[in-house]
């Protein structure tokens, strides 16, 4: 599965701009008075401007070469502020994805991945920037009920089980490496934050056996 785009909302989007164009560096790929996309690798981050009163909070990761994590790492220092992920590490090794990843905030809160998954085999020489990034590879979906929410997508859309994750009563990810749906009670903390998952409005375009859905969550 392709994420082409994710359409995520912030009260903040002046200074969600300056964020992800300065801090980040991404490219802007369209402004707009209410609106502000960047490229993602292959795909797009839109931030809408929401209610004011409301302050959005989600989860996504991006795909990075699988031999660059260090090389992030790196990067990251004096911009942002890596999540400790252990006592002793702010890398987080997922043994059954053959993946390792870091995670840290935006300017909303909103909790960021980058993941090198070592199965794409799309290592990299090039030095690391935000123009290292593959693409959208995950976006977090909060539900009162994740089996039956589950199904309604594998149902609804074409959806496989993502085959390195067993499926849990409150957790299950559902598309492949490439990208991945993250289904999450509600109330659940954000791996690896005390932050709690709750739904906020987001629409999602994914690309499924070369056919693009657009799915809306209110």
């Amino acid at each position: 599965m392709d994420i082409q785009e994710i359409i995520i909302q912030t009260n903040k989007l002046s200074e969600t701009r300056a964020f992800y164009s300065q801090v980040l560096g991404m490219d802007s790929l369209k402004e707009m008075e209410h609106s502000v996309s960047f490229a993602a690798g292959s795909s797009m981050l839109t931030f809408q401007q929401g209610n004011s009163s409301v302050h959005p909070t989600y989860h996504f990761a991006f795909n990075i070469p699988e031999n660059q994590i260090q090389n992030a790492i790196h990067w990251a220092h004096g911009k942002v502020e890596l999540l400790p992920v252990t006592a002793n590490s702010n890398i987080a090794d997922y043994q059954s994805w053959n993946a390792h990843a870091i995670y840290f905030t935006d300017n909303n809160g909103n909790v960021l991945e980058f993941i090198a998954r070592h199965d794409l085999k799309n290592a990299s020489a090039t030095a690391f920037t935000a123009a290292a990034i593959n693409c959208i590879s995950e976006i977090g979906l909060v539900t009162e009920d994740v089996p039956t929410f589950t199904d309604q997508l594998m149902t609804a859309y074409g959806l496989t089980l993502f085959s390195k994750q067993p499926r849990q009563k409150n957790f299950a990810a559902l598309g492949d490496d490439h990208g991945l749906f993250i289904i999450v009670g509600a109330e659940r903390c954000w791996y690896p934050t005390n932050i709690p998952s709750k739904r906020f409005p987001l629409k999602v375009v994914i690309g499924n056996d070369a056919t693009n859905q657009v799915l809306e969550f209110n």
